[in-house]
């Protein structure tokens, strides 16, 4: 298996435009093409601010995006309704019990655009193996029956936690899920957690996005401060 020598997001001049086959493609986010999905090179990337997006068709994309998508846990929004559910919650919330059901279902979950999933079967195998190697981690959702209903999972880059991908069987689990999250990480020294692009549903509690620059400046700063997430 052989390791993918990714270029440095500060310095590499990203293209507008990028040819595959017959067609131009529109690349100021891709960093690289191509490539296995191993452990090796997931560690190697995470660490730099990459991440891979399945995009069918395509070489294997890893991205680094000019606008980083991140959370301010003191600019978290929590509206009233989900604040008073969060308090009254009966559910039962675990870290890194059951990784492979929370990104099996989240490979399931429907997407607002109608769009197929990212997460493939290869994305899950390798991403269940990283979990088993300590660097992926997950949130789980239980009802009153032991019955998995939310969740989330994503990445500990150092230090920053990388968020990948969420689900919900039952209204806000996943927001559940995030806010219990948040709370573990505040007591783990963490201020932010890295979201990569933004989405309506984390616009809505307050995230925002940065350049690039200043994401790998915020990553940089947490590494060296070598939080134990987990």
């Amino acid at each position: 298996m052989s390791s993918i020598n990714f270029p440095n997001p500060r310095t590499h001049e990203f293209s507008e435009w990028v040819l595959i086959g017959k067609y131009y493609y529109n690349a100021r986010d891709i960093i690289a093409f191509g490539g296995e999905l191993t452990l090796e090179n997931l560690r190697n990337a995470y660490s730099r601010g990459i991440f891979p997006w399945h995009i069918e068709g395509f070489p294997l994309p890893w991205f680094c995006p000019e606008k980083r998508a991140i959370l301010e846990f003191s600019e978290l929004y929590v509206p009233k309704s989900l604040r008073k559910e969060w308090q009254k919650t009966k559910y039962t919330f675990t870290i890194d019990k059951d990784f492979a059901q929370v990104i099996e279902n989240c490979a399931q979950a429907k997407r607002s655009d109608g769009g197929g999933t990212w997460i493939t079967e290869e994305f899950i195998n390798t991403y269940v193996a990283f979990h088993a190697s300590g660097a992926a981690h997950s949130v789980e959702v239980w009802d009153e029956n032991g019955e998995i209903v939310g969740g989330l999972y994503g990445v500990d880059a150092g230090g920053a936690f990388c968020g990948e991908s969420m689900f919900h069987l039952r209204s806000n689990t996943s927001k559940l899920a995030l806010l219990f999250l948040i709370e573990h990480l505040e007591t783990r020294g963490a201020t932010w957690i890295d979201i990569q692009v933004m989405t309506p549903h984390f616009k809505v509690l307050g995230a925002k996005e940065i350049r690039r620059k200043d994401f790998l400046d915020k990553l940089e700063e947490a590494q060296k401060r070598k939080l134990k997430l987990f």
